[in-house]
C-alpha cells in the first residue's frame, strides 16, 4: 500500500493513485536521477557546461495478491512484469486508517510480506519444475553436465519448497556455486538461466507515520537477506512538491527519498565512473568489478574494440588535492604529483574513478 504515492513522489511523474485495490494495471515506468555530489563538485572543478547524472528506472507494478501465482488479482501479468525487473522494492503498508482499504482487511506487515514472497515462491516452483522436466528427459542420455545439473535443480526445488527464498539458497550453499569446480560453473549458469522472482535483491519500504517498528518485523526481513527503510510515503509525496528552499523555509526535515534511490542503486551492484572536461562531466554507471575495456565500453563501444589505457584519478584523491590547494589548479596539480594513473586492461575500475579513454583509430 503506498507504491504508486512512492513512484510519484520519487518520479515527479503523475499516476493513478486510489484507495482501493489494482488501480495500477499497466506498469508506470520512470527516469530517476541517482543523487551523487561528485558529479556537481566535478562539473565546478571543470567549469563543465553540462551535467549529466547516473539515472536509475523505477517500474510502478500492481501488488500482489493471495493467489496470484494461479492468476488471482491479475496475478500472472503482474508476476511477468516483476520477472523483467533487476531488483524489487516491496512497499508494506503499516500505518492504521480505516478510510483506505488494506486487501486483507487488516494490518499486519509480516502478513503480508510471507504472502507476497509465497507467491514469489509458488511461480519459481512452477518455472523450476517445467526446467526440472525437460532436463529429466536430457538427462537419460547419461551425460554428466545434465545430470549435475539435475541434481542442482532438485536441491533447490527443495529448498524453495521449505519456503525459503532462491537468493538465501544461494547464501547458504556457496559451496554449490564455486566456479573454480566444473560444478560449480554448471550450476552458476542453470541458476541464471532460471531467472527466477526470488533471486532478485530486494529492499522493504515501511509506510508508515512512525519511526517504531516492532522488533519482530525486523528480524523477519533480517532473516529475508534484505534491508528496510521507514518512510512516511503520504509525507514524502506531499514534501516532493516543494524545491529545497521552500522545504527549509517550511521546517520540513530530510526526506527519505535519495535513502531509497541510492540503497536501490547499491543492491544492484552498480557504481559510477566519471569523464569530465569543459563540454560536460558525466557519471557513468557500471557493474561492480568491471574491468578498464569494459567500462570504456559504456562511453562507446569503439573505446572498448580499440583500447590502449586509461588514464585515471580516484575523485576522493582529487578533492583531496584540491582541499590542500585551494588556488591552483587541481588537475594541474595532481599530474605534478603523479597521481593520474596509467592503467591497462587488467585494471578493475573503482567507484569515483574519473577516466580519460587512449584508443587506437
Amino acid at each position: 500500500m503506498g507504491k504508486s504515492t512512492l513512484f510519484e513522489a520519487l518520479t515527479k511523474k503523475q499516476v493513478n493513485i486510489s484507495n482501493y485495490p489494482f488501480c495500477t494495471i499497466d506498469p508506470n515506468v520512470g527516469i530517476v536521477e541517482v543523487p551523487d555530489e561528485r558529479v556537481d563538485k566535478l562539473t565546478d572543478i571543470s567549469h563543465s557546461v553540462k551535467r549529466i547524472p547516473a539515472v536509475v528506472n523505477f517500474v510502478d507494478i500492481a501488488g500482489l495478491v493471495r493467489g496470484a501465482n494461479k492468476g488471482e488479482g491479475l496475478g500472472n501479468q503482474f508476476l511477468a512484469h516483476i520477472r523483467e525487473v533487476d531488483a524489487i522494492l516491496f512497499v508494506v503498508r503499516c500505518f492504521e486508517n480505516l478510510e483506505i482499504i488494506h486487501v486483507e482487511k487488516t494490518i499486519d506487515p509480516i502478513r503480508d510480506i510471507d504472502i507476497v514472497n509465497m507467491e514469489l515462491i509458488l511461480k519459481d516452483l512452477e518455472t523450476l519444475e517445467k526446467r526440472i522436466q525437460k532436463v529429466e528427459a536430457d538427462a537419460k542420455t547419461g551425460q554428466k553436465v545434465i545430470v549435475d545439473e539435475l541434481d542442482f535443480l532438485k536441491k533447490l526445488k527443495a529448498d524453495l519448497e521449505q519456503g525459503n527464498l532462491a537468493r538465501q539458497f544461494v547464501e547458504n550453499s556457496k559451496g554449490l556455486f564455486d566456479e573454480k569446480s566444473p560444478t560449480g560453473a554448471v550450476n552458476s549458469k542453470a541458476f541464471k538461466d532460471l531467472q527466477l522472482l526470488t533471486s532478485k535483491p530486494g529492499i522493504f519500504i515501511l509506510n508508515s507515520n512512525t519511526l517504531d517498528i516492532v522488533p519482530e518485523l525486523e528480524k523477519k526481513i533480517k532473516d529475508l537477506n534484505s534491508e528496510y527503510i521507514v518512510a512516511d510515503l503520504r509525507d514524502e509525496y506531499d514534501s516532493s512538491k516543494f524545491s529545497e528552499d521552500e522545504k527549509k523555509e517550511l521546517g520540513i526535515g530530510e526526506s527519505k527519498l535519495n535513502e531509497i534511490i541510492t540503497k536501490s542503486y547499491k543492491i544492484l551492484g552498480l557504481i559510477n565512473f566519471f569523464t569530465t572536461g569543459l563540454d560536460e562531466t558525466r557519471a557513468w554507471t557500471i557493474k561492480q568489478g568491471t574491468k578498464a575495456p569494459q567500462a570504456a565500453g559504456t562511453i562507446h563501444t569503439d573505446f572498448e574494440n580499440k583500447f590502449i589505457c586509461l588514464e585515471v584519478i580516484n575523485y576522493e584523491k582529487l578533492m583531496e588535492i584540491a582541499q590542500n590547494d585551494k588556488e591552483g589548479d587541481p588537475w594541474s596539480n595532481a599530474a605534478r604529483l603523479g597521481q593520474i594513473k596509467t592503467e591497462g586492461k587488467e585494471y578493475v575500475v573503482q567507484d569515483g574513478d574519473i577516466m580519460e579513454v587512449k584508443h587506437g583509430q
